[in-house]
């Protein structure tokens, strides 16, 4: 009978381990529970510490509330002005509604994760290859807003941070941005030497102004490079002339004509005024704006003169039997005899036909009665006999 009441104790104690063991949940201060009753979640959560459950019906899943950062892969992708670039980053997210984030979605680490990479593609095809270098603040900020937008309200993920960690641009696009920098610092050391020029240049002629009024100190600042010469040990032979004896050549030599007017001072250009030339200079700055924006001359409409039916000429008419003027006479024809009745008369009449048309293109007929005659027929040979018409 004993034993009996023993083994009841024991097992008694034995189910009240086991529910207890049931019943218990230990909270950490960075987690909330979650308490599932028959598969329906509970309104409230449960917060830190030792948290009490019934031991048929309830479960509870626990949530870490802490900062988790999820590095994300290398994403390659080309951006806006054609640069096929390798970005990977790095996101810093916060479980802000434990209900949300386990009832919601499935995993909501490895969600987080897509969503980051998917963002960080389109990202990458938005910007540009020097926002992605110079502007990592700006790209930071649009890809976080990117992120939060669909994790925080229906999975309830706060993005708290994301940070681009390395562009990884081709060898080839180095190599250019190498040159390009080297050509930069390059153009500044010619501007820094030849500001440097031009000032020592303005220190030299003010100089030799002071020099160039008291001839003495010209032989003086002779006198210490002959000095600064012998002072080093070498085999340079120095010989100083007077500086009165180039005078005296001076004087003999023939002055040059006076300058018509004096050169204007030299002004010193400084970076202000280098900044604005090239400014100037560049297209599209504001001379080539003021030319681009001036109006164009208008071209007036000249009258065009109607010509009256009255002034144009009318065409020539075909005379009804043209005749050459110089052409023989036909074979059958007699010849006409002269005054005396021999055959000179002929020759005479010829020869005066043929003079006709030489003296019409000469001048010497220059009327139109002389025109109209050598157009009819050849002239009548003054004292001769007029030519037989030909048929």
């Amino acid at each position: 009978m004993v034993a009996a009441l023993v083994v009841i104790l024991v097992l008694i104690i034995i189910g009240g381990l086991v529910t207890a063991a049931r019943s218990l949940r230990v909270v950490q201060q960075y987690e909330q529970g979650i308490v599932f009753r028959f598969g329906r979640v509970l309104p409230g959560v449960r917060g830190p510490g030792l948290t009490v459950l019934r031991p048929v019906g309830d479960r509870m899943q626990k949530v870490n509330m802490q900062i988790i950062a999820m590095a994300v892969p290398a994403q390659e992708g080309i951006t806006r002005d054609n640069v096929s670039v390798r970005v990977d980053a790095v996101v810093y997210f916060r479980v802000v509604d434990p209900i949300k984030a386990v009832v919601n979605v499935q995993n909501y680490m490895f969600a987080v994760s897509q969503q980051a990479q998917t963002s960080l593609r389109s990202i990458i095809g938005q910007s540009e290859m020097d926002q992605l270098l110079a502007e990592r603040d700006t790209v930071n900020r649009e890809l976080r807003q990117i992120i939060d937008e669909p994790t925080e309200g229906p999975w309830g993920i706060r993005v708290e941070r994301v940070e681009i960690k390395d562009v990884n641009l081709p060898e080839g696009m180095k190599r250019s941005m190498s040159r390009q920098a080297e050509a930069e610092r390059e153009r500044r050391a010619r501007i820094i030497s030849a500001d440097g020029e031009y000032q020592a240049s303005k220190r030299l002629a003010a100089a030799a102004n002071v020099m160039a009024r008291d001839p003495a100190a010209l032989q003086l600042r002779l006198l210490q490079t002959v000095v600064e010469v012998a002072a080093e040990r070498n085999s340079t032979l120095v010989m100083p002339v007077p500086v009165e004896l180039l005078r005296f050549f001076e004087r003999y030599a023939p002055a040059p004509p006076p300058p018509a007017a004096p050169p204007p001072p030299l002004e010193d250009t400084g970076d202000a005024e280098l900044a604005a030339a090239e400014a100037a200079a560049e297209v599209g700055g504001p001379d080539t704006r003021e030319l681009a924006d001036a109006p164009l001359p208008e071209i007036g409409s000249t009258p065009v003169p109607e010509l009256d039916e009255s002034v144009v000429p009318p065409p020539p008419e075909p005379a009804d039997s043209p005749a050459p003027a110089d052409g023989p006479a036909p074979a059958d024809s007699p010849a006409p005899a002269g005054p005396d009745g021999s055959a000179d008369g002929s020759a005479a009449d010829s020869a005066a036909a043929q003079d006709a048309p030489a003296a019409a293109q000469d001048g010497s007929a220059g009327t139109p009665e002389a025109a109209a005659g050598t157009q009819d027929g050849p002239a009548r040979a003054p004292g001769g006999t007029p030519p037989p018409a030909r048929h």
